[in-house]
């Protein structure tokens, strides 16, 4: 029994190229919605646990090293009437700079219990086998 279907001039041509596939998904990955999967998820979470501290402590820091250099300029080059209030400044601005680590470990921390279910529940849906 013969096949009447076939044609002899009919023929099937497959052609793939890795590169062109490539090429193809990341121009399309351009046009689509961004999507963050959860292991980004989990580390976006974990910066934004220091980030408010470590802003807010570096504010504190840099305005605590103004004040001293203000309090030493009072002290050391304007001297009469300034010395009195330049020594009092210097020490608000020496107490400033003291302050700002254990601000940022405060803040850190506070956050840190904020963020802490969804880091947790992040963290046990990537650490299961699938």
């Amino acid at each position: 029994m013969e096949n009447q279907n076939t044609n002899p001039n009919e023929t099937f041509q497959y052609t793939y190229s890795a590169k062109q596939q490539e090429e193809i998904q990341n121009i399309r990955k351009k046009y689509l919605p961004p999507q963050e999967d959860k292991m980004q998820q989990l580390r976006r979470l974990d910066q934004m646990s220091t980030r408010k501290g470590t802003v807010l402590s570096i504010a504190v820091g840099v305005i605590g090293c103004l004040l001293l250099g203000v309090g030493m300029c009072c002290t050391m080059v304007w001297m009469g009437p300034l010395f009195i209030p330049g020594i009092v400044i210097g020490v608000l601005g020496i107490l400033a700079v003291a302050a700002a680590y254990p601000l940022y470990t405060r803040i850190t921390q506070k956050q840190r219990q904020k963020l802490a279910p969804q880091i947790l529940k992040l963290t046990d849906e990537l650490s299961k086998p699938e």
